[in-house]
């Protein structure tokens, strides 16, 4: 039977030592480069072929969301038109292991006419994109993990080591926050959990659960059916908050034979219950209601009832 998992560790061994030569590369020449990329008033524009093509698109992605504004131009289309979506004060990190992408070697005489800053990342220091680049960056491995010394693997992993290295050093030097990363993936769950706030879901106006004091406990239970959260606020003529009856209120009543068709829900209510301000961000507003134990939030502005939402809401809202 053939052994895959050999196979499959040998890739790695020789993945990993390559990663471990790649260590070497980070000089004077990696912090130049990660100096230009951060004070230059443009674009990092990144290109590459065929396989370092698809790595470098990858780099561009990580540097657009970690805070370094940055886009892939395919070489191929950058010297059919494309070539006009870089500006003059752009840096262009060129990738190619060879050093010889002939497409992308092409448009280095155009790029230089326009002043545009040429970084190059390859894995043959004495190639001509390595001599005709402003920089360059070194990515040489030992060996690549193809037996057949064919297939970019290894070379493929460094490259794209080295991208992150660059992205994550550029992230810390500009002082980069989860803020400002949710800010760019506000539709995923670090940007609805560092974004959303109770007030972008919680229920208002006539979903809002409202009772008064006076309010008999049997017509409070309607409005809790009608309102779907499972709770509803008592409040004063005023809508100012004077406590809150939740279904797990009325299993206590019930338990206690309190007449639901006589008694007021003042009588019953829970006073002083927990409360937070629409402003706070819904993973807070999550967090508040773990802590507490509850499964529904009544939120005020003065004590004022403004909102209200339940666990479900949270749900739905992707936050937990």
């Amino acid at each position: 039977m053939f052994d895959y998992r050999q196979v499959a560790l040998d890739v790695l061994r020789t993945e990993i030592s390559a990663l471990e030569q790649l260590k070497q590369y980070l000089n004077e020449d990696f912090t130049t480069a990660c100096e230009w990329f951060l004070n230059n008033p443009g674009k990092v524009v990144v290109m590459g072929m065929g396989k370092s093509g698809h790595i470098g698109n990858k780099i561009a992605a990580t540097f657009a969301s970690t805070g370094t504004s940055s886009f892939f131009v395919h070489p191929g289309e950058a010297a059919h038109g494309d070539l006009g979506m870089i500006g003059n004060d752009d840096v262009v990190l060129a990738i190619s292991n060879s050093g010889e992408s002939s497409e992308i070697l092409a448009l280095f005489p155009a790029l230089k006419r326009r002043h545009v800053k040429i970084i190059s990342m390859t894995g043959k220091p004495t190639s001509s994109m390595a001599k005709l680049a402003d920089l360059h960056l070194q990515i040489t491995v030992p060996k690549e993990a193809c037996p057949l010394e064919l297939a970019p693997t290894s070379s493929t992993t460094a490259t794209l080591v080295m991208g992150d290295a660059i992205a994550v050093a550029l992230m810390q030097a500009r002082g980069f926050t989860a803020e400002d990363f949710a800010l760019s993936h506000p539709g995923g769950a670090l940007g609805r959990k560092l974004l959303l706030k109770l007030e972008d879901i919680m229920h208002t106006g006539s979903k809002l659960p409202l009772v008064t004091s006076d309010t008999l406990v049997r017509d409070a239970l309607i409005e809790i059916s009608e309102k779907g959260l499972g709770m509803t606020a008592v409040v004063n003529r005023n809508n100012e908050l004077e406590g809150i009856f939740t279904d797990g209120d009325l299993r206590r009543i019930l338990d206690n034979r309190v007449d639901i068709h006589n008694a007021h829900i003042g009588e019953v209510m829970t006073r002083n219950p927990t409360v937070a301000h629409p402003n706070l961000l819904a993973a807070e507003g999550l967090n508040l209601m773990q802590d507490k134990s509850i499964n529904g939030l009544l939120l005020c502005e003065n004590n004022v009832v403004v909102g209200a939402l339940n666990m479900h809401d949270l749900l739905k809202a992707g936050v937990m």
